[in-house]
């Protein structure tokens, strides 16, 4: 009588073929360099976000490729009027947090207003200070041709700069508001000027803001450099977005370019109240949120 085939034994993901357990890690995510980002130019857009914190760095490390941590923080966790309160140590702190919670995105710390512009050597200073304390991957300043030289000698030291030309945060004050850019011959070409400064100075990356569309796009098709847009055009090389507006937690004023992905102003809003109702009346905490005395006695 033939004896049957002997069939190996079924295996598991993870397992090796005898069924013993593996003791090979899994591999540590690549860490997305800023060389990285600057490759992609013309091709898969690049999904950018800010974050300020530990918990959301970690949630949205999978999902982009670069994380802003933004002098928006000033604003959006501070509570400041306009980025203009956001400090050298308000960034390395906040640039701690989201580089502890996260593996894989190329993280970018902003350079603080009044950290670079006054000369090259404290633009230097600034940007090894927040790259040495967080361990970040690039920093970015604000400015065209103004900083150009600050760009080349932060490159020089061997700290990535991304760029940021059209509408400039840091600049409200001085140009009154927040004031589109790109509506006349002149604005357009002075964005050319300081879009090709920038690049030349060695930036891998220029976020263009608040910027005309079609200026946007020419601007995007004319540098070799990626563009990252946020209020700009579609054609850019990749988008941004403040997370608290993406995911609708913004109160108050919403910019026009803000698509809101999330509705968590209400979310908020609702669980809080339940939250406030139930303790209240008492329905907070109940049994099974508290701990009994430990059955026979005893401490």
């Amino acid at each position: 009588m033939q004896k049957p085939p002997v069939l190996p034994k079924p295996t598991l993901p993870g397992l090796p073929r005898e069924g013993k357990l593996s003791n090979t890690k899994a591999a540590a995510p690549v860490r997305i360099r800023p060389d990285a980002i600057r490759a992609r130019k013309g091709g898969v857009p690049i999904v950018s976000l800010t974050a300020y914190s530990y918990p959301i760095a970690r949630l949205i490390d999978p999902h982009v490729d670069l994380i802003l941590v933004g002098d928006s923080v000033a604003m959006v966790v501070h509570g400041h009027a306009n980025t203009l309160g956001a400090t050298l140590d308000m960034m390395i702190l906040h640039g701690q947090a989201v580089m502890r919670g996260t593996e894989r995105a190329c993280v970018v710390v902003d350079l603080p207003a009044g950290s670079y512009e006054g000369s090259i050597e404290a633009a230097r200073a600034a940007a090894r200070r927040i790259r040495d304390a967080t361990g970040c991957q690039a920093v970015k300043l604000e400015g065209g041709l103004s900083v150009a030289a600050q760009i080349a000698a932060i490159v020089a030291d061997g700290i990535p700069v991304m760029a940021h030309i059209g509408l400039q945060p840091q600049s409200v004050e001085k140009e009154g508001g927040y004031k589109i850019k790109g509506r006349s011959q002149a604005a357009i070409d002075a964005l050319r000027r300081d879009a090709e400064a920038v690049e030349a100075a060695g930036a891998f990356a220029v976020v263009i803001e608040g910027t005309v569309e079609p200026v946007a796009a020419s601007l995007t098709k004319a540098l070799a450099i990626p563009t990252i847009g946020i209020g700009a055009s579609a054609a850019c090389d990749g988008q941004i977005l403040v997370i608290d507006d993406m995911l609708g937690l913004t109160v108050g004023h919403v910019p026009k370019f803000v698509r809101e992905y999330g509705g968590l102003r209400e979310q908020v809003t609702a669980a809080v109240a339940s939250y406030a109702s139930d303790v209240r009346d008492r329905r907070f905490p109940g049994p099974e949120h508290v701990f009994p005395p430990q059955r026979g006695g005893g401490g």
